[in-house]
């Protein structure tokens, strides 16, 4: 019997532009200018929790981590980055990457919930959609 289609929860669907796609995760920017913040989601359908990832999955996952980290430290002026996976409101399995800054609107606390979202105007997304897609292997 065949995997169901992957398909993207409608609510990060309507909160992140595709950036693009990693090996195993569909790469997003969630569409607030405020923090540099991107989104992991496995393409791997009814996964919730990161422990339900194979062996292989998991290390892939962790890697396509790492590769996100790295690129947005190159291309901003980052204090902390801020890497969860906490599924309460979005029950899909996504992994957040959010560059954060002493100086940013929610330092120091959590971005989720804090203040409101300042979309990207049509000429910042995709100056940010080429810098994030220029350092990365991504399919696009």
């Amino acid at each position: 019997m065949s995997q169901p289609a992957f398909a993207l929860h409608p609510r990060l669907a309507a909160d992140t532009f595709v950036v693009g796609e990693l090996p195993l995760s569909r790469l997003l920017l969630m569409n607030d200018e405020r923090f540099p913040w991107c989104i992991l989601v496995p393409r791997r359908q009814g996964l919730q929790d990161l422990h339900e990832l194979d062996d292989a999955d998991s290390a892939a996952l962790f890697g396509e981590i790492r590769a996100v980290s790295l690129r947005l430290l190159a291309l901003e002026d980052v204090d902390k980055l801020n890497v969860g996976a906490l599924g309460n409101r979005v029950p899909q399995l996504h992994v957040h990457v959010v560059a954060r800054r002493t100086s940013d609107a929610a330092w120091p606390d959590p971005v989720w919930g804090n203040g409101q979202a300042r979309p990207y105007s049509e000429s910042t997304y995709q100056a940010m959609l080429t810098r994030l897609r220029s350092g990365l292997n991504l399919a696009v």
